[in-house]
């Protein structure tokens, strides 16, 4: 009986592990497109307006984070995944139909409402995977989480690569259209995924059918400083490949490449940014049992802090050739210092979500469920805080827009050294 369930089991994991690339792969979609529509003639350039299908994916998630919990509780896991696939099948539509529409404003419109409906779908996704596997692995879920986040962190590695690359010389005359194999991937995996886990039975676990009292979260400080943090957390990890993908794709105002290889080396070096998110976490996972998530913490968002203020201070004059990962191995591209250190930091931010969770909610007891639903809808701080950099960006400066990121980096240090104290708020 034991074999029948694990081969029972075996495409219903495989399923939730592609579903698990599929959130970094929808979510990553955003910047890179941005880069076309700030090239079109009615954006004229402006890096925030370009970032803003990246603030509405994210958007969805202050909307949709607590009811995607609430879901699971409703309707179980399997109607909720398949309903989080669908929604993301017709978030992707919707974008590549924003290429067939042909004027402006409207195709912007359609575009963002694309991105919009995608971010329902991501959230959903986010809520119901991680549960899924756990259900459907017994004793060996951990390592299929490991193996989902391994293949998330790669996939969004592979995004902006795949995008950069079917771009080409970013032009006004780059459409959305021009990148319509990569959606027509995501459309496909959806569907695919969707016929697959739509005929295989999927028995809930009691725990998800039983509504348990709980007390509220927020009365724990550290609870609160910890949504905070998760919440400039997103911000930071979105932010710093995002603008470095507009800074190094910008040859007039930005690092000054050339602009027959500026686009495809910027999508290689921001890919890099999230294959080293896959290392760091590979290492974390080896090391979590010795090192406290305190101590990671601690030291990530020192070295974090470090790298970034080097990079806003040294001349984008100063070059370096960096080993950047093209999907099939790495080669060397020549770019500012500047781009270099920025690409470091993802060794630190790929453990801080981890952390500030661990942190956020120890000795929350039973109020750890609802705890996650507001998590979840804190990842909206992955929409607003990159919008509030780029409109720096469009102000002051590229570089003078990551002190949007040292002070979300701060407040994180601020709470894995004092924030994170496990103290419960006077009623």
């Amino acid at each position: 009986m034991t074999t029948t369930k694990q081969k029972t089991s075996f495409v219903p994991i495989l399923v939730m592990i592609f579903l698990f690339g599929m959130i970094s792969f929808v979510t990553n979609l955003a910047a890179p497109i941005g880069n076309i529509w700030k090239m079109q003639p009615q954006i004229a350039g402006s890096n925030a307006l370009g970032m803003m299908g990246n603030m509405m994916n994210f958007l969805a998630y202050a909307i949709m984070g607590i009811p995607a919990g609430n879901m699971l509780t409703k309707f179980g896991y399997k109607k909720t995944a398949l309903i989080a696939i669908a929604v993301g099948f017709c978030g992707v539509l919707v974008q590549f139909l924003s290429g067939v529409v042909a004027s402006f404003p409207a195709n912007f419109i359609v575009y963002l409402l694309g991105a919009f409906i995608s971010g329902f779908s991501v959230c959903m996704l986010n809520t119901v995977v991680n549960p899924m596997l756990k259900l459907l692995g017994g004793r060996r879920s951990n390592q299929y989480i490991q193996i989902g986040g391994s293949f998330n962190s790669l996939m969004g590695t592979l995004t902006p690569m795949l995008v950069g690359a079917l771009i080409g010389t970013l032009t006004a005359q780059s459409k959305i259209a021009d990148v319509n194999p990569v959606l027509f991937i995501a459309m496909g995996v959806f569907a695919a995924a969707f016929i697959a886990l739509l005929f295989i039975p999927i028995e809930d676990p009691e725990a998800v059918k039983t509504q348990v009292k709980a007390e509220n979260p927020m009365n724990y400080r550290h609870f609160v400083y910890g949504v905070i943090a998760i919440f400039l957390y997103v911000g930071v990890e979105v932010g710093i490949p995002g603008t470095l993908n507009f800074f190094l794709s910008d040859s007039v105002n930005g690092a000054g490449l050339d602009p027959s290889v500026a686009v495809r080396t910027a999508g290689f070096v921001a890919g890099t940014y999230w294959f080293l998110m896959l290392i760091g976490r590979l290492i974390s996972s080896f090391i979590s049992g010795k090192v406290s998530s305190r101590a990671q913490l601690i030291t990530v968002s020192t070295v974090a802090l470090i790298l970034v203020l080097c990079a806003m201070f040294i001349p984008v004059s100063n070059k370096a050739s960096m080993p950047a990962f093209t999907g099939s191995g790495f080669s060397m591209v020549e770019v500012p210092l500047s781009a270099l250190l920025l690409v470091l930091v993802g060794l630190c931010t790929s453990v801080m979500w981890g952390t500030i969770f661990d942190l956020a909610v120890e000795g929350l007891g039973a109020a750890t469920n609802k705890a996650s639903g507001i998590f979840m809808a804190m990842v909206v701080g992955g929409g607003i805080l990159p919008l509030l950099q780029n409109f720096v960006a469009d102000k002051a400066g590229y570089m003078p827009s990551y002190w949007v990121i040292v002070a979300g980096l701060a407040f994180i240090f601020f709470f894995a050294v004092a924030g994170s104290r496990v103290v419960k708020k006077a009623k």
